[in-house]
């Protein structure tokens, strides 16, 4: 971790005895990151295949397709190099190889693997976000079981922790702005749900309360001065942490919406995130105002003479004063083809995207991502207990809601 880290991979790929690796990568468009890490790894003696066509929110086809590739190549380990969709797909490609090429939609849920020895694989991160690369989880989106209703899926299993993770921050330095402001609330997201979690494991909560704390300090100075090393560093660490916090201490109805949503319209996971945290922030808060009083003192309240309560409120006012401040759209609806640089609305390869051109928010369309909400792994965890009843609201107000009506 640190700046300068990525410089190493050739050495420790060589250590971890990579011969033939599989590169895999969304292209990092407008950088010359894959470039660098590529011929880094060529100058130390390794072979390189490169698979460099993984979506936004990896669908399995992008699995099996970088799995047939590794196969074909006979390679020996991995290499991911991007955020949570390079990294997840990575992940998912070595559970699939485990298993003589599997289909990875056979690996959602806990532990479905059964093969616990599989390629080593090093994740190089290029954003502040997602974590994957120390978590064990990962996010796929199953187009082929119901090709008119993807099903974006989570898979927890142990098998799939990378090998090696490299952090460096000067690699951030490339990230969108607006990009770096939606990946930024994904680690508030990981940061926050743990902390309140009814799981509501201890040896999360130190993690998780930093992670908040980090996050409120370095993202804006992250977003709108991308270039200054202490706030892509804030950032980083922050990411690391948070998914430490998640790791053990579970998530929430957060990320079920988030995952919801872009299964349906291939909107970007943190921008998901970050439009869902306000409402589910101000849905769970009757159960753990202690927790949420918390959470505003690390976003940098001055708590002192309030009640709980008032701290709770300020807490979630916190939250989305920082969504403002860092330019993200406040409801589903705001959402369009030209809202942000990595947007996906109606680009998508499958007829069902095609379609998928703009987000309805009408009754069917809170309806089915509301049952898709109470059916995603993260849901159970959530601090409020989830039934349709209680949810939908919830998602109706992400989708045409005002902010400001969360504030009293």
């Amino acid at each position: 971790m640190g700046p300068g880290a990525h410089e190493l991979i050739g050495p420790e790929a060589k250590k971890l005895g990579f011969r033939r690796t599989l590169v895999m990568t969304t292209g990092l468009r407008g950088s010359d990151t894959v470039h660098k890490i590529v011929e880094s790894l060529k100058y130390h003696g390794l072979e390189v295949v490169l698979y460099d066509k993984v979506e936004s929110n990896p669908k399995d086809y992008n699995v099996m397709d970088a799995v047939a590739l590794y196969q074909e190549n006979a390679c020996d380990s991995f290499v991911s190099i991007g955020g949570g969709s390079a990294h997840d797909a990575c992940k998912g490609a070595r559970i699939s190889v485990a298993h003589d090429g599997r289909n990875v939609n056979d690996f959602e849920g806990f532990n479905k693997s059964e093969n616990p020895k599989n390629p080593p694989h090093i994740a190089v991160s290029t954003t502040a976000g997602t974590g994957s690369e120390t978590s064990w989880a990962y996010v796929i989106t199953d187009t082929t079981t119901d090709p008119d209703n993807p099903h974006k899926y989570v898979a927890f299993d142990d098998a799939a922790v990378a090998s090696l993770a490299i952090d460096d921050p000067t690699l951030y330095y490339d990230c969108p702005l607006d990009y770096t402001a939606q990946c930024g609330f994904d680690v508030l997201a990981h940061a926050s749900e743990p902390y309140v979690s009814r799981l509501d494991f201890q040896p999360s909560l130190g993690n998780a309360l930093h992670a908040i704390r980090l996050t409120a300090r370095h993202l804006r100075q992250a977003v709108w001065n991308g270039q200054d090393l202490a706030g892509r560093e804030g950032m980083m660490y922050a990411q690391y942490i948070a998914a430490q916090a998640f790791n053990s201490g579970g998530l929430g109805i957060i990320h079920s919406i988030s995952h919801a949503v872009s299964a349906f319209y291939d909107t970007h996971h943190g921008l998901n995130n970050a439009i869902a945290l306000p409402r589910v922030w101000a849905f769970n808060m009757p159960t753990h105002y202690e927790r949420f009083a918390d959470i505003a003192e690390a976003m940098g309240v001055d708590t002192h003479g309030m009640t709980k309560v008032k701290a709770a409120e300020a807490a979630l006012a916190a939250g989305i004063r920082l969504l403002r401040d860092v330019g993200i759209p406040e409801k589903f609806t705001d959402v369009r083809q030209d809202t942000y640089s990595k947007n996906r609305l109606g680009q998508g390869p499958t007829k069902f995207y095609e379609r998928a051109k703009e987000i309805a928010g009408d009754a069917a369309d809170v309806d089915r991502i509301t049952h898709h909400v109470l059916g995603d792994a993260c849901t159970p965890g959530n601090a409020k207990e989830c039934t349709f009843d209680t949810v939908r609201p919830v998602v109706e107000h992400c989708m045409t809601g005002d902010l400001d009506d969360l504030l009293g």
